[in-house]
């Protein structure tokens, strides 16, 4: 535990989350730039301690965001009906992102206007 409290206060990501980015170079990923690959990690396979670093460092808004745009496609089918409760996001605001993208994507590739 007190190796996680001193993780936690170094910048960058917590060194105790490296083993969840075995394809990456640890050390280059960055807190800011690689944000949706930090939070959706972190919302997998994080511990409290981990957890609390996450909320602390990206906030409940951003994170909640990223539920609401990514999390049905990034997070596993049982845990993502956890973080909707954790984040107070109903089952519709997900669904209503997730089919305003698809649309969007479709008129897109159909060569019509999104506007």
């Amino acid at each position: 535990m007190q190796a996680v409290k001193q993780a936690m206060k170094e910048e960058g990501i917590p060194r105790t989350l490296a083993p969840f980015f075995q394809e990456y170079a640890f050390e280059k990923i960055d807190a800011e730039r690689d944000a949706e690959l930090v939070i959706e990690r972190t919302l997998v396979w994080g511990n409290r301690a981990e957890l609390r670093w996450l909320f602390a460092r990206y906030g409940r808004a951003h994170i909640a965001d990223w539920v609401r745009r990514v999390g049905s496609r990034r997070l596993p089918r049982r845990q993502l009906p956890f973080w909707r409760l954790v984040l107070n996001i109903s089952e519709s605001q997900v669904k209503e992102f997730f089919v305003s993208q698809s649309m969007q994507l479709s008129k897109k590739w159909l060569g019509l206007s999104c506007g």
